[in-house]
């Protein structure tokens, strides 16, 4: 039998100091034994303004670039001083960088930009949505805020009968196995705008739906304490909202709602902005051999 290939943990840096999201990475990679891989992406020259000043300015970007890996190394050294660290830099398009890093690749692992939605769109060096919707593999983001995390500790998971749900489930149950903690499995209902419902019944099909859809998943994983919730309201707002003080909140990265050519869902797109744990984002191949 073939050897099982350990994939580290890539995470991307940039001059910005994010300790919350780096820590979050030394302490991951750490946890699961394997290397850390840290990532800097300069942009390419054609992205910055022409001129006599170019290859200086393209120089002074990629020292500062070096100088931000050896602070984010010092810092793993300093946290965890038996992990694999590797430094990677290229000039590339940095979320083009990381999803490229993502294929070799067991997690990639982002600092939150808080970037508003138009700024995201327009700024060529926005990672957190490009990445998620098109890495190989999961991608977490950590914000840099402050909070309580509640103890025991707990993941909660958006459920909606969906492949990319299956595989977020895998994740949060996986995850939650390896921190001793239990998984709030979550499916959100809105009321229809329109037309006659017996809410009492749509509520009771949606619990039905939610025992079915995680009940294969968490046999495997008999010691995780597994609990289900239905909630009413946007899918967004009731998961930001149950994951306030979880370990992490995580999503499939396209759900029911999905459109065609759509690569990121509207609910993991909405809580990279309004939710203040990490939010992992799960592709529907990522436990697709298992």
């Amino acid at each position: 039998m073939a050897p099982t290939r350990v994939l580290p943990i890539v995470f991307g840096v940039d001059a910005v100091n994010r300790n919350a999201a780096l820590d979050w990475a030394i302490d991951e990679a750490a946890r699961r034994g394997v290397p850390l891989q840290l990532v800097h992406a300069v942009l390419p020259v054609t992205h910055h303004v022409r001129g006599v000043e170019e290859t200086a300015h393209h120089k002074a970007l990629r020292q500062l670039g070096d100088e931000a890996l050896d602070k984010a190394m010092a810092r793993s050294h300093e946290r965890q001083p038996d992990l694999e660290v590797t430094t990677f830099i290229t000039d590339a398009n940095p979320a083009q960088a990381l999803v490229r890093q993502s294929a070799h690749a067991g997690l990639v692992v982002l600092g939150s930009r808080r970037l508003g939605r138009l700024a995201e769109v327009l700024s060529a060096a926005s990672t957190a949505v490009p990445v998620s919707a098109n890495a190989a593999c999961p991608v977490v983001v950590v914000p840099d805020t402050e909070r309580t995390v509640e103890e025991p500790p707990y993941l909660v998971v958006g459920v909606d009968g969906s492949p990319s749900a299956d595989a977020a489930l895998d994740h949060a149950l996986e995850a939650a196995a390896s921190r001793g903690a239990s998984v709030r499995a979550v499916w959100a209902w809105q009321r229809p705008l329109l037309g006659f419902l017996d809410e009492q019944a749509a509520l009771e099909s949606c619990h039905r739906q939610l025992h079915e859809a995680t009940a294969g998943r968490s046999a495997a994983y008999r010691d995780v304490p597994l609990s289900h919730t239905v909630l009413r309201g946007h899918p967004v707002e009731a998961l930001a909202k149950a994951a306030e003080h979880a370990l992490a909140v995580v999503v499939g990265r396209r759900g029911r709602e999905g459109f065609t050519g759509m690569w990121l869902g509207s609910v993991p797109h909405g809580l990279l902005h309004r939710a203040v744990c990490p939010v992992a984002t799960v592709p529907p191949s990522a436990y697709e051999d298992r």
